[in-house]
């Protein structure tokens, strides 16, 4: 028996616009995906007990694409199941919905488990590349931004500049203390790349004005992290949620939900992930305040996350 991880995430800024070359910056979660593997003996294939926690229909709504990214991993990996058959258990403390990585997350874990259990001897940087093959199934064309923070950790700058991948470290004094909340709705990632191809035809000068200014927002906000300007952070999340609500990439219980964390005293708030559903985040420093947000959206009926980040 193997076993491998990966973390799920958030990201602050970026989420959708990678492949454009905006920078994001993401954060890893304390939360992972744990995955299992083990030979089995007679028949042939794989068999998937998933038991991890999840938004109400999240799983079944992403099953055939589980599928696919299964059997990608194994055929990057070069490994045949139907004559080595495994089983394949998924858990782990990372609440699966859009909008944490979970998927990046059950891709990791799932490359890690199985380099160990084929003895493989995978570096991390084969994990991470792995991660990104089995995160085409769920998302068209992965930006990578995903599977790099499920498999490295921390808070970190990603961006790609002709068609290579790079990221960096970000350095804070102290931990970010976060809340994000689900608004229920399971969406799609894998067509967004498609809705914001279309956004860009529609009106090419005004999606490029966007990018230009979120891009100028990403990099004010790697400067803020690194002052640990907490209420400049803030500011540049909740203006960044206005870009991506003209957009069409909120929702209107993300959007519900991050104006009650304003008004309770968060910093600010934004859709976190590809968005048009999934999670939203708010950033509330000190224990308190993350209380107060959190027990008010679970009131609400919301699943939420309390997390620090950094």
């Amino acid at each position: 028996m193997a076993k491998g991880t990966g973390f799920g995430k958030t990201i602050l800024i970026g989420d959708q616009f990678v492949l454009e070359e905006v920078p994001a910056i993401v954060a890893a979660l304390s939360f992972e995906t744990e995955a299992i593997v083990e030979r089995i003996e007679g028949g042939s294939g794989w068999v998937l007990e998933d038991n991890r926690r999840e938004v109400p229909g999240y799983k079944e709504k992403k099953k055939e694409q589980q599928v696919v990214s299964i059997n990608r991993i194994l055929e990057v990996m070069g490994i045949d199941a139907d004559q080595n058959p495994i089983k394949i258990t998924y858990g782990g403390s990372l609440l699966a919905g859009s909008g944490v990585g979970a998927s990046a997350a059950s891709c990791v874990s799932l490359a890690r488990a199985l380099s160990d259990a084929f003895d493989l001897d995978y570096t991390i940087e084969q994990i991470n590349h792995v991660g990104w093959e089995g995160e085409f199934a769920y998302h068209g064309i992965p930006s990578g931004v995903d599977n790099t923070a499920s498999t490295y950790g921390g808070l970190l700058r990603y961006w790609i500049k002709d068609e290579k991948k790079h990221f960096e470290n970000i350095r804070v004094k102290a931990s970010l203390d976060i809340v994000l909340a689900n608004s229920g709705v399971t969406a799609d990632t894998s067509k967004l790349d498609d809705y914001v191809e279309g956004l860009k035809k529609e009106d090419p000068g005004l999606f490029a004005s966007r990018m230009k200014a979120i891009t100028k927002q990403s990099d004010a906000m790697k400067s803020a992290l690194e002052a640990y300007d907490l209420e400049g952070v803030g500011r540049i999340m909740s203006d960044n949620h206005k870009i991506l609500i003209d957009m069409g990439l909120s929702h209107d219980i993300l959007i519900h939900l991050c104006d009650l964390a304003l008004k309770m005293g968060a910093l600010g708030a934004k859709v976190t992930g590809g968005g048009r559903g999934g999670y939203m985040v708010a950033l509330t420093p000190g224990k308190e305040l993350q209380e107060k947000v959190a027990s008010t959206f679970e009131k609400e009926g919301y699943k939420v996350i309390r997390a620090a980040i950094g």
